[in-house]
């Protein structure tokens, strides 16, 4: 028996990709839930402090869950990797499903005190865990199920749904905002009800995944040795350290022009909460709907020239783009300069998990995008809201443009330095 089962030994490759994205989708959701609801929630939690303090309450235990994601990157990463991807996934969706209800059924602040931020905390801690291990695991899913010719294309739509998950929760807001509750319903209450349907729809995924096709049978007799975090390292070393400099630029440049934009059009530009999620909304279809062009790109040209081409940009334009938002007060300026930066970040996550996939053999792959892609973004993405709420409460908000900046270059020059994945990709040796 074969180590692993090749593209075309499953018999829907397109149904099987349909099913492991739209997990993906939903899982992404209650993740994204939290910090599109934050503005909401915040004053429940924590006590009655300035609404930028809160903020970055509510941005620390987002960073926090962080901290899980590379425990979370080990432990579903060697799952995946003895037992499958199937049930790797089916695992971690059914986890951040129970982080969910616990966050939708915590008392406030008022009623029980210092227990409210703490269950919230717990709460990020087990979905930090679970998301920490979906990234690595779809990533590997979808580059081993695609077929050569069409891998990046393919492998895109995990961004594709990741941003999906967004977008759920910004049309979720959207509709609470416009439709059903008033202001104060959804600061008193209606802030939770994203959370019950995160739950539902994530073991509505759980369900899904369940009968999903499986891309690859590691045998009982394998020569292949089992996926540990020390084989890892051991026989890896150079390209978990990759990983986690491809990485480190990407998501930074990521959560800022995503999940700490919508906080960023209402701290610094003053727009209203309503008009912010709209603009975001918007953003983030484009930005979805960029990817697979992309994806289908690097099928042509190489991953390594997309790579570099967010590299370079991302270094050049950075500063000017968030000093351009931070004094306009247009609504449209607003919309094509973070549209322009996710142009530029969208040559980045296009095809960086079939970069990482393509890196590692069938027997660490999972663990080997997983893990060491779960401690950049823990460092870097994790932290960004914190870091920019930080440095605009001690009025120096401009140092975060630089730091984004810096982060991308130090990337860059790994981008420069690596050889292109697609040339030299171990899939095509499994």
């Amino acid at each position: 028996m074969s180590a692993t089962a090749s593209a075309s030994s499953v018999r829907h490759p397109l149904l099987a990709i349909l099913t492991g994205a739209v997990g993906n989708l939903v899982e992404w959701y209650d993740w994204y839930i939290y910090a599109a609801f934050s503005l909401y929630f915040a004053p429940a939690f924590f006590p009655k402090l300035s609404a930028t303090a809160q903020l970055l309450n509510t941005a620390a235990i987002f960073a926090v869950g962080f901290l899980m994601r590379p425990i979370g990157g080990w432990l579903f990463g060697a799952i995946a990797d003895r037992r499958g991807r199937k049930a790797s996934m089916t695992i971690s969706v059914l986890l951040i499903s129970f982080g969910s209800l616990v966050i939708a059924f915590t008392p406030g602040y008022d009623q029980i005190g210092v227990l409210a931020p703490l269950l919230l905390f717990l709460a990020r801690l087990l979905q930090g865990l679970s998301v920490g291990g979906e990234y690595g695991t779809v990533a590997t899913y979808l580059s081993e199920i695609a077929s050569p010719q069409r891998r990046g294309f393919f492998s895109s739509f995990q961004y594709v749904t990741l941003i999906g998950g967004q977008l759920c929760a910004l049309g979720v807001q959207l509709f609470l905002q416009k439709v059903w509750l008033s202001p104060a319903q959804l600061a008193a209450w209606g802030w939770r009800i994203p959370f019950v349907i995160g739950a539902l729809l994530a073991l509505v995924a759980f369900i899904i995944r369940r009968h999903m096709e499986e891309s690859m049978h590691l045998a009982p007799a394998s020569p292949a040795p089992r996926s540990s975090l020390l084989l890892l390292c051991k026989l890896h070393p150079r390209a978990v350290i990759t990983v986690v400099g491809l990485t480190m630029g990407g998501t930074l440049a990521f959560y800022t022009f995503t999940t700490y934009m919508q906080k960023f059009l209402v701290n610094t530009l003053h727009f209203t909460i309503d008009r912010s999620t709209v603009l975001t909304f918007w953003l983030m279809l484009l930005y979805a709907v960029m990817h697979p062009l992309f994806g289908w790109l690097s099928d042509q040209v190489g991953r390594k020239p997309l790579l570099i081409i967010f590299g370079v940009l991302g270094t050049l334009t950075t500063v000017p783009i968030l000093t351009a938002l931070s004094h306009t007060h247009s609504e449209a300026s607003a919309f094509w300069l973070i549209l322009a930066a996710l142009t530029i970040v969208s040559c980045y996550t296009s095809v960086c998990g079939i970069v990482k996939a393509e890196m590692f053999p069938a027997n660490v792959r999972a663990l080997g995008v997983g893990f060491p892609y779960a401690i950049a973004v823990a460092v870097f993405g994790g932290s960004a809201e914190s870091i920019a709420l930080y440095v605009k409460k001690i009025g120096h908000e401009s140092w975060f443009y630089w730091y984004v900046t810096l982060a991308i270059f130090i990337s860059l020059i790994v981008y420069v330095c690596v050889k292109d994945s697609k040339q030299h990709s171990y899939i095509d040796k499994d």
